[in-house]
């Protein structure tokens, strides 16, 4: 039977602890390379702490797998808020863009139960609806019902991350729009 360590890494953010260095050195595994694979599998998660087990089997051969961290915390990091709203028909926080949904999909396709991309989206999008989260300035329900009438097909099929500056405001003064009639 093997070893295994737990850590909790910011992404892309590795750097030798000695909890490595009491496991990997006595087994001669570079610690550097293991730091290095590390912050790769990482890098999309700049700002998160994330789960790493890294496995050691008895000829030293290790493994390194990264947990994710739940969609609800990746939507917060995107929509730059701490916690989701309280009462989210009457407070909306945020107005994300169908790329920001595309880019969380990516990151939580593998850990989900779906067959392709465009269901990893509508998954992300329905979490958006408890948080005060608007996409493209509506709910998480016209969202997925444009999303199932093609309407970013092109966006989803090109795994389109970015947003332009243009885009956020346009969104930015979408939101301000809402909450105002949410005000009245």
């Amino acid at each position: 039977m093997g070893e295994k360590i737990n850590l909790m890494i910011e992404g892309g953010k590795a750097t030798p602890s000695p909890q490595m260095a009491q496991s990997l050195g006595p087994k001669k595994i570079p610690i550097q390379k293991v730091i290095t694979e590390i912050n790769e599998k990482t890098s999309n998660f700049k700002g998160l702490k994330l789960p790493v087990n890294i496995e050691i089997d008895e000829k030293n051969n290790y493994i390194i797998t990264i947990g994710t961290p739940p969609v609800s915390e990746l939507l917060k990091n995107e929509a730059a808020i701490t916690k989701g709203s309280g009462e989210p028909n009457k407070n909306i926080l945020e107005n994300l863009a169908i790329e920001q949904m595309i880019k969380i999909a990516i990151m939580k396709k593998d850990s989900m139960l779906v067959n392709n991309l465009k269901s990893a989206v509508k998954c992300v999008v329905g979490s958006c609806s408890s948080a005060g989260i608007l996409i493209e300035g509506k709910r998480a329900a016209g969202i997925n019902k444009d999303i199932d009438a093609g309407v970013y097909d092109s966006e989803i099929k090109q795994e389109k991350t970015s947003v332009s500056s243009e885009k956020k405001e346009i969104l930015k003064q979408q939101l301000k729009v809402i909450q105002e009639e949410i005000k009245r």
